[in-house]
C-alpha cells in the first residue's frame, strides 16, 4: 500500500500494470472481518449521534444513513490516504473509513471549535482536507462536480488516486449529477460514482424521480460502465467498487455503481417519514446489512458472539471519549466567521466598524 506522501506518479509511456481485481473471487477472512467491524461502528455511531440529538445535547439536525451501512463501508473501505471521497449529506460515516479521529467527528456534531471546520458548518457539512474529504454543500450532487474537479487535477498530475463520489437517487433529477457523469465520460476520469438508492429522496420515491428501474443504465448516457449492486450486501458492494477503483487507477476512466438500499428513518431527525408504510419499513429491515454479514462469517466459520461484544464495548469507550472531548471543547467566537473568508483588512474594517452620523446644517451653513 501507498504511504502518505509519496503518491506514485503515472510515467509518460502509462499507468504500471496491475493485477486486475477479480471480482469473482472469494475475500479473505481479514477483509471479511473488517467489512463487518467498519459496519456495526458506523451503526453505533449513528445510532448514537441519534439519541444525542434526542436528548438535546447538540442543536441542528443530522442526517442519518443507518440501514446503509453495508454501502457506506464497501465503497469506502481500503482507500489510500491520496485518495478523495466526495460525501453527500448523508455520508457523515464515510470520516469513519478514511480515518478521520472521533473526537474531531463528535466535535462537528457539537458545532465547536475543535471540529475540522472550528464549528463553522451544519453537522451535515463535514470535510476534512487532511484525508483529502471534501467538504458536503447543501446544493444537491455539488459534490460531484467539486470531485470531478479533483479526478481532472488527479489525471493532469498522472497520478494514480481516485476520488469516490456519493449521491442519492433524487440527485439524478439535477444537473450537475448529469454534467459530472458527462464531463468524467469525456475526460475519462479517475472517478467512481456510487448511486445510493434508497428509494426516496426525502419524501419523493424513487419511481417518481425517473422512468428506469435500475439507475445505472444511466452511465450509457455518458459512454461510462454502470452496473447495479444489493446495496445491503456489503461483499458485493466492495468488490464492484474495488473493480471500478482497479480501472480507475489503470486510466480506464469512471465507473457508476448504483447500490440498492434502504434507510431505516426520516429524511434528518426532524422527519417522521410518515409518507412511507409500516410493511415497507419492516420489509426493509429484515434484510438489516449487518446480521446478513453476521450470517455470512458464521457459515465460513470466521464468527463468534464474544467478537461483536468486544467490539461494542470498544465502540461503546470511544465514542464516550469523543463526546466528553467534543463537550469540553469551546464553541467558536462570534467574530471567527470573518477567519478565512475576508481579508485582513476588511475583517479589521468589520470588527471594528465606525459609526456613522449625519449632519444636520443650520440655515445657511455649509456642510
Amino acid at each position: 500500500m501507498t504511504t502518505a506522501g509519496t503518491e506514485p506518479v503515472i510515467s509518460a509511456a502509462g499507468p504500471t500494470p496491475s493485477p486486475a481485481f477479480d471480482i469473482h473471487a472469494p475475500l479473505e477472512e481479514p477483509t471479511l472481518r473488517r467489512l463487518y467491524y467498519y459496519m456495526l461502528k458506523c451503526r453505533t455511531v449513528e445510532e448514537r449521534i441519534r439519541r444525542l440529538y434526542r436528548q438535546g445535547r447538540f442543536s441542528g439536525n443530522y442526517f442519518a444513513a443507518v440501514g446503509q451501512e453495508a454501502t457506506e463501508v464497501g465503497a469506502t473501505m481500503d482507500l489510500l490516504p491520496e485518495d478523495t471521497i466526495a460525501p453527500s449529506h448523508r455520508n457523515f460515516v464515510t470520516h469513519i473509513m478514511k480515518g478521520t479521529p472521533l473526537k474531531l467527528m463528535f466535535a462537528h456534531v457539537f458545532l465547536r471549535k475543535d471540529s475540522p471546520d472550528q464549528g463553522r458548518c451544519a453537522q451535515a457539512h463535514c470535510g476534512y482536507a487532511p484525508l483529502n474529504i471534501i467538504t458536503p454543500a447543501s446544493t444537491i450532487a455539488a459534490q460531484l462536480a467539486i470531485g470531478t474537479g479533483v479526478a481532472l487535477a488527479r489525471k493532469m498530475q498522472r497520478k494514480t488516486s481516485v476520488v469516490v463520489a456519493l449521491s442519492g437517487e433524487g440527485s439524478t433529477s439535477l444537473g450537475l449529477w448529469h454534467e459530472s457523469l458527462n464531463f468524467a465520460g469525456v475526460q475519462r476520469l479517475p472517478i467512481i460514482f456510487i448511486l445510493e438508492n434508497n428509494l426516496w429522496a426525502e419524501s419523493v420515491p424513487a419511481q417518481l424521480q425517473s422512468a428506469v428501474e435500475d439507475f445505472s443504465v444511466k452511465s450509457q448516457a455518458y459512454g461510462i460502465p454502470g452496473t447495479t449492486v444489493d446495496g445491503n450486501d456489503v461483499v458485493a458492494v466492495y468488490k464492484a467498487t474495488q473493480e471500478a477503483i482497479h480501472r480507475a487507477r489503470q486510466r480506464n476512466g469512471p465507473t457508476l455503481i448504483e447500490c440498492k438500499t434502504y434507510r431505516w428513518y426520516g429524511h434528518s431527525e426532524i422527519d417522521p417519514a410518515k409518507y412511507r408504510t409500516v410493511e415497507e419499513l419492516e420489509y426493509w429491515k429484515a434484510r438489516d446489512p449487518i446480521p446478513a454479514m453476521e450470517r455470512y462469517l458464521h457459515e465460513r466459520g470466521f464468527w463468534a458472539d464474544s467478537w461483536k461484544q468486544e467490539l461494542q464495548a470498544e465502540f461503546d469507550k470511544e465514542i464516550e471519549e469523543a463526546i466528553e472531548f467534543a463537550e469540553k471543547s469551546p464553541y467558536p467566537e462570534p467574530e471567527e466567521a470573518l477567519d478565512h473568508v475576508f481579508s485582513f483588512s476588511i475583517r479589521e474594517r468589520e470588527l471594528v466598524r465606525k459609526t456613522w452620523e449625519p449632519q444636520i446644517p443650520r440655515r445657511g451653513q455649509e456642510i
